[in-house]
């Protein structure tokens, strides 16, 4: 019961009145609860940064950033020193206030990297380093033009989430710390460059790009891509760059970004950031999406041609919210931002698509969390997480998303979804451009939703939601009539029932033929696999997510035809999501795992170190 006894004590902080504003919780009050941020060196309430001046280089040849990160300091009159977060970077020299000052970098730990600590006279306003990145950097992905959809030119993008920003810039590399920034960024002649921040939409000849982002962020929201990259307009807020060749398909796959971006602010209020843009990265990079704000990354594997895939687009609008405005404390909190961040999504698809359609995307999340939570190690299977001495990544779970979800999903059945909208709208605007705990978000939840009605606590018990393993039993319970009648096809081709030019799939969604292959029986015979493959053509559909889930199935029932596009599959694709259910099947198949190497051996080059950590673990 620690979360009641912490709560109690902020009842007389915080509104109770259901029709009074939610007073929000002070930096004061946080500090009785443990805002130590174990995967950081920055010790945040004795120094912490406000702004930074970025000037850096960006050099193919060598693979290497080159330059200057000139830090602002919050006013702290009594600090003498400073903690930054680094990982391979070489530190060049250092500057208080333009004067050369004392420095040195720590012994390396292995999932924190080395902490630069800067000495300076007290007063000191400003902390300029001079630094350069190592070919190696985790972050940063340099891709060849082989490696690129067009294979014209290089392509470099960087992925900073979770504690890689340490890779690039020297930075006090913690979601609790907050901060606005300016760059210039200088790449090759004919080359554009992106950050998380205000964009151009032509390339500039001499290849020189300032940008500026004037709310504050985290670390790990710091992004940049460069490339031959080219802009469509999708609306007055929206718009997408990729490489010229997946310009128009681009354009075409999410021209309801805008409606999207519309029916979000009718939910939740007002967008915050100015512009939402899109780039759509090459396959390599290991996300479905990256919510940087002002400059969502996407993978292409959601380019499916038909609009099928884009509630991935939704996820990362949402998270303008959810995440980029209200932000995990730690990386031990990460549920606050994903867990939202899917209600969020789903109520935005309900609000375009239907219940119908958003229940599909729920009911297949309940699939993949019932499977991850089997999967899981009891303590990992938390909202609530400890992930001290282990890499945050550890954390990125279907549970923060998903057993995030259906604990939002059932305080909006129990107290109503009206009271619940009104409930989140003021959790957003009261805790806006602000740092969360899952200690403070259930201090607040309990003075200004669950005391509204508190009769209704123990049939919610939020302590074994947040705090416990598994799934609780009083887990929502998802019913899709469209999956319904999925099942009733399936079951009755499966039994031989009619044939395939019988069955009713004229109407069906990417979601229904995913879950259609997911509850494939096992019983199948090869010969029935290879009869339903060429009627439906699952091993070269276009959609990702179908092919996927139809390759790994093939694999594990040792369907031949399938293996060569499951290879290329492989060597093409670096979204971390569909490796590991692949390669898993392969060392399923064959424990000696040397069908899985013989692939891994050529698609590795082509992974973002991000998925070549996973997949060395699963191949070691």
């Amino acid at each position: 019961m620690k979360r009641i006894f912490l709560a109690l004590s902020l009842l007389a902080l915080i509104s109770c009145g259901q029709d009074k504003e939610p007073k929000e919780v002070t930096v004061e009050e946080t500090k009785q609860f443990d805002t130590v941020d174990v995967h950081s060196f920055a010790k945040r309430w004795e120094a912490r940064v406000q702004h930074l001046d970025l000037d850096i280089n960006v050099d193919f040849d060598a693979k290497q950033i080159s330059g200057f990160a000139e830090w602002t300091l919050s006013e702290n009159p009594t600090a003498d020193s400073i903690f930054f977060d680094l990982d391979e970077i070489e530190i060049k020299n250092v500057w208080a206030d333009g004067q050369e000052t004392k420095w040195t970098v720590g012994e390396t730990d292995p999932v924190k990297g080395q902490p630069l600590v800067v000495h300076f006279p007290e007063g000191t306003q400003k902390i300029k380093i001079e630094y350069v990145t190592a070919p190696s950097a985790a972050a940063l992905q340099w891709l060849d033009p082989q490696q690129t959809h067009d294979k014209k030119h290089p392509f470099l993008f960087t992925q900073s989430q979770a504690i890689l920003a340490r890779t690039w810039i020297p930075c006090q590399d913690s979601p609790g710390i907050r901060y606005t920034y300016n760059a210039k960024v200088t790449v090759p002649k004919g080359m554009m460059a992106l950050m998380s921040a205000s964009n151009p939409q032509e390339v500039d000849p001499d290849g020189v790009y300032e940008f500026e982002m004037p709310q504050p962020i985290p670390s790990y929201l710091m992004a940049l891509s460069v490339g031959d990259i080219a802009f469509a307009s999708m609306g007055e807020r929206t718009g997408v760059y990729a490489e010229p060749g997946m310009l128009e398909a681009s354009a075409y796959e999410f021209a309801d970004t805008e409606k999207m971006l519309e029916a979000a602010e009718a939910l939740y209020g007002a967008y915050a950031w100015g512009r939402y843009d899109l780039i759509v990265l090459p396959p390599s990079f290991p996300f479905g999406g990256m919510e940087n704000p002002r400059l969502t990354f996407v993978t292409p594997t959601v380019v499916a041609g038909d609009r099928s895939l884009t509630s991935l687009i939704a996820h990362e609008l949402a998270h303008s919210w959810s995440g980029n405005l209200v932000t995990n404390d730690t990386w031990n909190d990460f549920w606050v931002n994903e867990g939202f961040t899917v209600y969020f999504e789903r109520r935005i698809m309900e609000s375009l698509y239907g219940r119908d359609y958003s229940e599909m995307l729920a009911t297949l999340g309940h699939q993949d969390l019932e499977e991850t939570v089997a999967d899981l190690p009891k303590e990992d299977t938390h909202l609530k997480l400890d992930l001290k001495g282990r890499n945050p990544d550890d954390g990125l779970t279907d549970v923060a998303y998903e057993k995030g979800y259906f604990f939002l999903r059932l305080l909006e059945e129990t107290y109503g979804r009206e009271k619940f909208d009104t409930f989140l709208k003021n959790y957003f605007q009261s805790n806006a451009f602000k740092t969360m705990t899952t200690e403070k978000f259930m201090a607040i939840l309990d003075s200004n939703l669950l005391a509204t009605d508190s009769t209704l606590i123990a049939s919610v018990n939020p302590e074994e939601w947040v705090y416990g393993p598994g799934l609780p039993n009083n887990c929502p319970r998802v019913t899709s009539e469209r999956f319904q009648r999925v099942n009733s096809t399936l079951k009755a081709w499966a039994d031989g029932a009619f044939s395939f030019d019988e069955m009713e799939t004229s109407d069906w969604s990417s979601h229904e033929w995913l879950h259609f292959v997911r509850h494939l029986p096992d019983t199948l015979s090869l010969d029935r696999l290879a009869v339903l493959d060429e009627h439906f053509h699952f091993t070269t559909t276009g959609n990702s997510e179908v092919q996927a889930a139809w390759l790994t199935y093939s694999i594990q029932k040792g369907y031949e035809p399938a293996f060569p596009a499951a290879e290329e599959f492989l060597i093409r694709v670096g979204r971390r999501k569909f490796l590991t259910p692949l390669y898993k099947a392969l060392i399923a198949e064959d424990p000696t795992k040397e069908k899985a190497r013989a692939i891994y051996k050529k698609a590795r080059p082509n992974y973002h170190s991000v998925s070549q950590e996973t997949i060395d673990a699963m191949l070691k």
